[in-house]
């Protein structure tokens, strides 16, 4: 019998004891290949020895200092590392640390909020964000994503955020509509929320550059962002960039907003959030980088940052996550990133683009989905009672893969698709080995919804 609250009380899991390069090994001696890391987490596997090492001289130097009357060198060594390496116009930004992206979220919204204070904008407070979206678990990361099968138990708890359509080609794009101009008209429903509400009052506007769990690794048409940061800009209101999925390095880039330069220049945040591959797993850390103007606008006001958690800055996790990302750069694997997920692109079409009930596949670097459809004619999503994104997961895990399986990308209920997200080392004998088992189970599956029917 089990003391831990599961997330499932029903059935019993297995006990990992072990990771070895980019499988996981339970007690009875069973391995599987880890193709989602958990959920975009473990993009250094699970046994670097370098990121050990790191971990163990850390305890022996220094766990904890609390953050309010000291800090400690990893800390300020690793936010040197990514404020450095941030996208241009950032400038002298700054990192504040929390222990998870909902808390990173939360934290997000303060400091958007906390910005206008110290501007003596006290009016700006609505928050505009995109469906589907998942920003987090807490209250107000739950009611800044978009996601309606994860907000709906809480919905009388939940703050009042604006939505606005993420760009989702497969279904949204328009016959003979190009990419450009669908951007452009996705972008125009913000420019349309933003007059309709006052421009004086919009604070903030959260996106996430890559759409993570809730659409399926969806990346934005050529030039959204370009023009979503023009309209932020012409009105005065903060860009959040939710990177806690698709960032440090996930889509080949470390930061994935990095990518969507146009030929007017980089496109930047004015807040990021980051988690998961920041620590790789080996320890729970998430971050907020701040701009230099919205750093400059609390040093000018208050000097004071009014959100505060206790492990803030915890040297343990700071100094993993210096050791992660020295690692991705000295090995240079983001170079692999690009390299195997155009390899698992590549599998992934030649697999499933005649398949009758894979309706679409996208991404970017190693961060694809596959969106599974009943009737390939008309989109038609299975119910969600089917639970077919699951049933995946079971078979492969079966298999001895494991993969990312979520619904709702339709409407916040149906839609299913099963993420991938292996690790930046994955050799091209295991996205091969992916690619594969994800057919055989997704054929499993299907033949036997068939013979239940």
């Amino acid at each position: 019998m089990s003391y831990v609250f599961h997330r499932n009380l029903a059935t019993p899991l297995p006990v990992i004891v072990r990771g070895e390069g980019n499988e996981l090994i339970a007690e009875d001696g069973r391995r599987y290949l880890d193709a989602c890391g958990g959920a975009a987490v473990s993009c250094l596997g699970h046994d670097h020895p370098a990121v050990r090492a790191a971990i163990k001289d850390q305890v022996d130097r220094l766990a904890f200092v609390h953050t309010a009357r000291f800090t400690n060198q990893p800390a300020e060594d690793l936010a040197e590392f990514l404020v450095t390496r941030a996208p241009p116009g950032t400038g002298r930004g700054r990192m504040m640390y929390l222990g998870s992206g909902s808390e990173a979220m939360e934290a997000a919204l303060k400091l958007a909020r906390q910005y206008y204070l110290e501007r003596g904008e006290p009016e700006r407070q609505h928050i505009i964000a995109r469906t589907p979206s998942y920003h987090g678990n807490t209250l107000g990361a739950l009611a800044t994503g978009g996601h309606e099968s994860r907000r709906s138990p809480y919905a009388p708890m939940l703050m009042d955020v604006h939505h606005v359509r993420a760009p989702y080609p497969y279904r949204l794009q328009e016959p003979g509509e190009s990419p450009e101009a669908f951007a452009q008209r996705l972008a125009q429903e913000l420019e349309d929320i933003i007059q309709s509400l006052g421009p004086e009052r919009v604070m903030a506007f959260v996106v996430e550059p890559v759409v993570g769990a809730s659409l399926g690794s969806q990346p934005p048409p050529p030039g959204y962002f370009a023009r979503v940061r023009e309209i932020c800009d012409a009105h005065g209101v903060l860009l959040i960039a939710d990177e806690v999925m698709c960032g440090m390095g996930r889509t080949g880039s470390l930061y994935a907003l990095e990518q969507e330069a146009s030929a007017q220049g980089a496109v930047c945040a004015d807040i990021t959030t980051l988690a998961k591959g920041l620590a790789a797993g080996y320890q729970p850390l998430a971050a907020v980088l701040a701009r230099e103007s919205v750093v400059q606008a609390v040093a000018e006001g208050s000097g004071i940052l009014l959100n505060g958690h206790t492990y803030m800055a915890h040297a343990i996790t700071t100094a993993a996550a210096l050791v992660v990302h020295r690692v991705i750069e000295a090995d240079d694997l983001l170079m692999n990133v690009r390299a195997r997920g155009a390899q698992l692109e590549a599998g992934l079409r030649d697999r499933f683009m005649a398949h009758p009930h894979v309706g679409d596949i996208r991404g970017r670097g190693l961060f694809f989905s596959v969106e599974l459809v009943a009737d390939l004619r008309s989109k038609t999503p299975f119910p969600s009672r089917a639970g077919v994104a699951m049933a995946v997961r079971e078979a492969a895990l079966a298999l001895g893969v494991l993969t990312y399986p979520a619904q709702g990308c339709v409407d916040g209920i149906n839609g299913d698709h099963v993420l991938l997200a292996p690790s930046y080392t994955s050799s091209t004998a295991q996205i091969d080995r992916i690619v594969d088992v994800l057919k055989a189970a997704l054929d499993q599956v299907l033949a036997s919804k068939r013979h239940a029917s």
